[in-house]
């Protein structure tokens, strides 16, 4: 047999718009019969500033055309468009630089390619995280990033670092980048599944992927663009085209395979997927058509032993963005400035929602709560109490050593979200709810104490909360995933920190909110919304 290699992932074109940063900070120089390109490492700091400042604040195009979509289907569910219109709306406030599109401001990714005749001199992962570095100290965005000083101390950095940088070497005199912010809720739902030969006939893989849709859930924020990668010649492999899949990086690959092992997309299962996603009736986080705005699945060789199944998604937060460095100069994906020509003339019509009033005693909060079903919509007006994850943690601690729950913890609902930082002149920092199935094995115990009896979050629970709340009387409501920016802006009055300050924004606070959207997902009869899919 004669030898043959190629490209393994073969992306046949790039019709990205760019806009151009600069001309500086990059010369041709010749060396030899070779044209070096020489980039100036300032300006890989520059570059990544840009893109992680635009990526925050702004999205693509394309998929602000597909939450206009939703809103126009006439099969769409009130719910979808509920939550479409909201995104849009969010987009709108984002894009003034503000207030962020999302709380969770991310893990910073960068993946690139490097010209083998391009040369910067320098640590290249050094010089683009302090561009990321410089994003995070100046915009209104949020330090995520966890650090371990032992095996259990841990502490957050301060500066959103350190990042993922994974700089691969290609051919040329180009370097080219993707930028991405990944929340924790989109990356939580990366899925890896070793299968075997078994699972590549068309009754097999149509079962299968029936089957683990249903992992996907709404805490992660859709609708999504989900990626489902089969093959790979290492489970490592697989997920990283999965994650590159989901940013729309392999949108132009063949459309089929060869005896080189090229990647492809496989068109015909993208369209059966789709089906498949809306035939769940999940739907836009509520119930609907709209699990996945699109699909990508892409086929690659594998061992003969081995099959990986990679799946994974880009949420309601579609921080993805090109950058590159050509001999032209330092260019950045153009990104949408004018998200409202997105939104209809007028709001969806909607059912009028349930005011809930919660500055009273919680007794009566629950009473009233018990009237309605599950899907009820509710306007909440009144008093939260905002703690996630190492605030549960340490209030569990507590309990153990035999103290009291805090008060705060009972006489008000538990709003688990993280705030990023707060603008100038603003009450509040971008505010959405964070992912509630991390907090599921403290319900019962924090119920029995007579806190947690009413909780705010995003996304699907355990059947161990829907048991909590129908023994202690207690309901988990959910709130819509994306909409951080229009939250902060419109829904939320006051911040305080009220407990554990030096956790930043792991903090206990008291926010106090008016017209705020959630729905009953959960109540005090053992009804869950999501469990009735």
């Amino acid at each position: 047999m004669d030898f043959l290699y190629q490209d393994p992932y073969p992306i046949v074109k790039d019709d990205t718009q760019y806009r151009k940063i600069t001309s500086d900070y990059v010369k041709v120089e010749q060396l030899g019969d070779r044209e070096i390109l020489t980039v100036d490492p300032k300006g890989l700091e520059l570059l990544a500033e840009e893109a992680m400042s635009d990526v925050s604040f702004m999205l693509r195009s394309s998929h602000l055309q597909k939450l206009r979509n939703i809103i126009d289907d006439p099969e769409a569910t009130d719910n979808d468009r509920f939550v479409a219109y909201n995104l849009l709306q969010n987009a709108v406030v984002a894009v003034d630089g503000q207030l962020p599109s999302c709380q969770d401001t991310g893990t910073a990714i960068v993946m690139a390619k490097k010209g083998e005749n391009v040369y910067t001199g320098v640590d290249d992962g050094e010089w683009l995280s302090k561009g990321i570095f410089n994003t995070y100290q100046k915009r209104n965005l949020r330090y995520s990033q966890i650090v371990p000083i032992s095996m259990f101390e841990e502490k957050n950095s301060g500066s959103n670092l350190p990042a993922q940088i994974d700089i691969y070497a290609k051919k040329g005199a180009s370097y080219e980048f993707l930028f991405l912010a990944k929340g924790g809720g989109s990356a939580n739902k990366t899925f890896l599944y070793q299968k075997t030969k078994s699972l590549l006939n068309e009754k097999s893989l149509d079962e299968f992927i029936r089957e683990r849709i249903m992992d996907l859930g709404t805490s992660a924020c859709p609708p999504y663009h989900l990626a489902i990668v089969i093959g790979g010649t290492s489970a490592e492999a697989n997920l990283a085209a999965v994650k590159k899949a989901s940013a729309g990086y392999y949108d132009h690959l063949p459309t089929s395979g060869n005896m080189a092992g090229q990647a492809f997309r496989d068109l015909e299962w993208e369209k059966r997927v789709q089906e498949i996603c809306q035939e769940s009736h999940i739907g836009a986080q509520f119930g609907g058509k709209y699990l996945t705005h699109d699909v990508r699945v892409i086929r690659l060789p594998r061992h003969a032993a081995s099959c990986p199944v990679g799946m994974g998604v880009s949420c309601s937060a579609d921080r993805n963005i090109k950058g590159k460095i050509t001999k032209d100069g330092i260019f950045v994906e153009q990104l949408e400035t004018n998200p409202r020509q997105f939104l209809p003339e007028t709001a969806p019509h909607l059912e009028a929602p349930v005011e809930i009033d919660l500055n009273r005693p919680m007794a009566e909060v629950l009473a009233e709560l018990t009237k309605y079903p599950i899907k009820t919509r509710l306007k909440l007006n009144g008093t939260l109490i905002v703690a996630r994850d190492i605030a549960h943690a340490k209030i569990k601690e507590l309990l153990d050593a035999g103290k009291p729950m805090p008060d705060y913890f009972k006489n008000h609902p538990i709003y688990y979200a993280g705030p990023a930082k707060t603008p100038e002149g603003m009450p509040s920092g971008s505010f959405g709810p964070t992912t509630a199935g991390r907090m599921d094995v403290y319900v019962d115990e924090f119920q029995k104490h007579g806190g947690s009896m009413i909780m705010l979050a995003k996304g699907n629970r355990s059947k161990d909360v829907t048991n909590a709340c129908n023994k202690y009387g207690g309901f988990y409501l959910g709130s819509i995933g994306g909409p951080a920016a229009i939250l902060a802006k419109e829904n939320i009055l006051s911040v305080e920190v009220v407990d554990f300050e030096e956790l930043g924004m792991e903090a206990v606070r008291k926010i106090t909110i008016k017209d705020f959207p959630a729905f009953i997902i959960t109540d005090d009869k053992g009804n869950d919304f999501f469990e009735n899919l």
